[in-house]
C-alpha cells in the first residue's frame, strides 16, 4: 500500500493503490501516519517526499468505501483524514509531494498540505466535490493559506480544471517539472533541503506552521458539519449509490 525507498537522507513513500487510483482509504492513511512516525524518528532522514505509483498521485477519499459507511462513519473517516493531513505541518521534518497524473479532491488538498509541491507540467488538479454533491470536507484552510480566499474558493467550487503549468502559475505548486520528471526534481529539492542544517530547516518549519493553515482546525469542524448535512441531499445520495450498497 505504501513503498518506502532512501536516497541518501530523503525517503521516498510512494502510495501504491494503482487500482483505486492510490485514494485514501483509512488503511492508507493509518500507514502513511505510521511511517511519517519512523521518519521523524530515523536520524537518518531529513526531508520525505510522497508520491504516487501510476497512474497519478491520488484520487482523495476511496468512494467504494466511504460509501459502504454510514454517515457518522464518513464523518469520522473524514475528520481523520483532515487532522493526518493538518499533522504534517507540525512534523519537524520537510515534506515534499511529486505530483504527477492527478491530484483530485482529497488527494488535491493532501498535496497542498505539504510543505513543497512539485508539478508535472500536465497533472490535472481539480476538487471535484461540489459536482458530486458536497463541500470539500477538510482542508480548505490550506488552500486559503496557499492561494487566498476568493483563488481558493474559486478551486473549491470545480467548476475548472489546473494542469501544472497552471498550479504553478498561481502559487499551489512551488515547482514545475517535465512530464515524468515530478520525483526527480522533487529530489533535487530534498537534497538541497538536506544539505542544510537540520535544526535551523526545523525551526523555519515550525514558525510558519501556524501560517501554513491558520484555523484549520475549525475550518475542519465546520466544513465536515457541512459535508454531513450536503450527504443527505439526492445527488450525494446518488453519487454514494454508484459507489457502494448504502442507501
Amino acid at each position: 500500500m505504501i513503498q518506502r525507498s532512501s536516497e541518501g537522507p530523503v525517503a521516498v513513500l510512494t502510495i501504491d493503490r494503482p487500482n483505486r487510483r492510490n485514494a485514501l482509504s483509512e488503511d492508507t492513511v493509518l500507514s502513511l501516519k505510521r511511517h511519517l512516525r519512523q521518519i521523524e524518528s530515523d536520524p537518518a532522514i531529513r526531508v520525505t517526499i510522497i508520491t504516487g505509483s501510476a497512474p497519478g498521485f491520488c484520487a482523495g477519499s476511496d468512494l467504494k468505501e466511504l460509501a459502504n459507511m454510514d454517515l457518522e462513519g464518513m464523518c469520522a473517516h473524514e475528520a481523520d483524514t483532515g487532522l493526518f493531513c493538518r499533522s504534517i505541518s507540525q512534523l519537524r521534518k520537510p515534506v515534499i509531494a511529486a505530483v504527477e497524473g492527478f491530484a483530485l479532491g482529497g488527494g488535491f488538498v493532501f498535496a497542498a498540505s505539504c510543505d513543497v509541491i512539485v508539478s508535472s507540467a500536465s497533472c490535472r488538479w481539480h476538487l471535484p466535490e461540489v459536482q458530486i454533491g458536497w463541500i470539500p470536507p477538510w482542508g480548505l484552510e490550506t488552500l486559503v493559506a496557499r492561494l487566498g480566499p476568493v483563488a481558493a474558493r474559486r478551486l473549491a467550487w470545480g467548476g475548472e480544471v489546473c494542469d501544472g503549468a497552471e498550479a504553478y502559475r498561481i502559487g499551489l505548486a512551488d515547482y514545475l517539472a517535465e512530464d515524468g520528471r515530478a520525483l526527480e526534481k522533487a529530489l533535487e529539492v530534498a537534497q538541497r533541503l538536506a544539505s542544510l542544517p537540520d535544526v535551523a530547516v526545523a525551526s523555519v518549519k515550525a514558525y510558519f506552521a501556524p501560517h501554513a493553515g491558520k484555523d484549520g482546525e475549525t475550518g475542519d469542524v465546520i466544513a465536515n458539519r457541512m459535508f454531513e448535512e450536503n450527504c443527505k441531499y439526492p445527488v450525494a445520495i446518488a453519487t454514494l449509490k454508484k459507489f457502494g450498497v448504502r442507501a
